[in-house]
């Protein structure tokens, strides 16, 4: 699966919350956190899929540094690790700006 994440309509980590679960189908109990996300990352989402955050650099802008930085270290890190357990079927995160 392949899904678009438009930076244009995530200037807060409020509205990120919003915008991935529904992307990604987290359901009405998503806790709309940093764990929950890893969590639901980590655990929950089939794979594969494919995470693309396009207009990245307006999310950073509108949401702050430290924000944007944390939400990718926890897409980042499920990333890895899917990597490290050698699965051809991974999650997959990329940004464009």
């Amino acid at each position: 699966m392949q899904v678009e994440l438009d930076g244009r309509r995530v200037r807060s980590e409020a509205e990120f919350h919003a915008e991935i679960a529904r992307l990604l189908d987290f359901g009405p109990y998503y806790g709309k956190n940093l764990d929950a996300l890893w969590d639901r990352v980590s655990f929950d989402v089939e794979r594969p899929v494919r995470l693309i955050w396009t207009h990245a650099g307006v999310s950073r802008k509108g949401m702050g540094k430290g924000d944007f930085e944390r939400i990718v270290a926890i897409l980042r890190r499920a990333e890895e690790r899917d990597r490290r357990r050698e699965d051809d079927e991974r999650f997959e995160l990329v940004i464009t700006d």
